[in-house]
């Protein structure tokens, strides 16, 4: 019935809803997964506001670098919420269903801030550059000014770029099956259940992750690869250990990100159906990032963990 996709009567049978299924292979014991996830999503909340009060709070930290790391904690933000609270009602409450309308809306939120970080992590990358290897001009170069321009032309980059996802997803025919093996609203998982060739929407999320991530990301090792030469040239110990120690905290969430962007892009094109493994990576590319940029950054930043103890004393004299 359904083998000629161009036949006119496929419009008839067009779903009104996915179904979001859950994790591939677990379904009868995934509402386990429900408690780790949450915490993880409150963690992520609360570190991140945490982040922003102490920015906002300490006038020693209005610099650049902690402007990025407050877009950084936003956009972090956005990303758990944009999909965690549909993936508890599915594990809590079995609300499996989702409106076409819904889910493209939230695989758009999904691109645009997955881009959104990775652009940010560029722009933090740059400021890390220009501090180490050119001090000097450092004040005059990335100002006020700067971090405004860097972020909203990164925010217009991605929300613009990341359009034609949703677009090409919502042109499919979705006529026979509506059940995504997946807790959330992907691109390559929602397509796939398309009764028409999806050859454009792969082609398209392949030039969008390899270009936009890939060209995010050989910039940022440009600038990290710069930043070790010039801090290797250094005579003294204690200025290069401070700064690779700045770099240090940048580096390690940037690697994770970038592994789970590339092991799933990789993953998805070399499978048509979504094992348990990808599904996962894809749940943990939008949860761990939110939780991990906070901790990191203020183990590791001497000022940020400075914030944190004033704060938290203060908070306790006034209780």
């Amino acid at each position: 019935m359904f083998q000629h996709p161009g036949d006119s009567n496929i419009s008839k049978f067009q779903v009104s809803e996915f179904i979001l299924m859950g994790f591939p292979g677990i379904h009868t014991w995934q509402h386990w997964l429900s408690l780790p996830l949450a915490l993880l999503y409150l963690l992520a909340l609360t570190a991140n506001i945490l982040i922003l009060i102490i920015i906002n709070q300490e006038a020693t930290l209005h610099q650049p670098m902690y402007y990025f790391l407050g877009v950084l904690a936003v956009v972090d933000m956005g990303l758990g919420t944009n999909i965690m609270p549909k993936i508890l009602a599915i594990l809590w409450f079995n609300a499996k269903a989702i409106s076409l309308p819904e889910c493209f809306v939230q695989m758009y939120a999904i691109h645009c801030f997955m881009g959104m970080e990775s652009g940010i992590f560029v722009c933090m990358a740059i400021d890390r550059y220009v501090a180490i290897c050119k001090p000097l001009h450092y004040p005059a170069i990335i100002t006020e000014s700067f971090v405004v321009k860097a972020t909203v032309l990164m925010a217009l980059r991605n929300t613009l770029t990341t359009i034609p996802v949703p677009v090409l997803a919502a042109q499919r025919h979705y006529c026979s099956q509506n059940q995504i093996e997946h807790c959330l609203c992907s691109n390559l998982g929602v397509t796939s259940l398309s009764c028409d060739d999806r050859t454009i929407n792969s082609i398209y999320q392949l030039l969008l992750a390899w270009t936009l991530m890939g060209s995010d990301l050989a910039l940022i090792f440009l600038s990290y690869a710069l930043i070790l030469h010039s801090v290797l040239k250094l005579n003294s110990a204690e200025a290069a250990s401070k700064a690779l120690s700045t770099c240090t905290s940048h580096f390690i969430v940037i690697l994770f990100f970038y592994t789970v962007v590339i092991v799933i892009s990789i993953t998805h094109s070399e499978a048509i159906t979504l094992p348990l493994v990808p599904v996962l990576l894809n749940v943990l590319q939008n949860t761990i990032p939110p939780v991990l940029n906070p901790m990191v950054y203020a183990l590791k930043n001497k000022e940020l963990r400075q914030g944190l103890h004033k704060f938290l004393k203060l908070n306790t004299k006034g209780n």
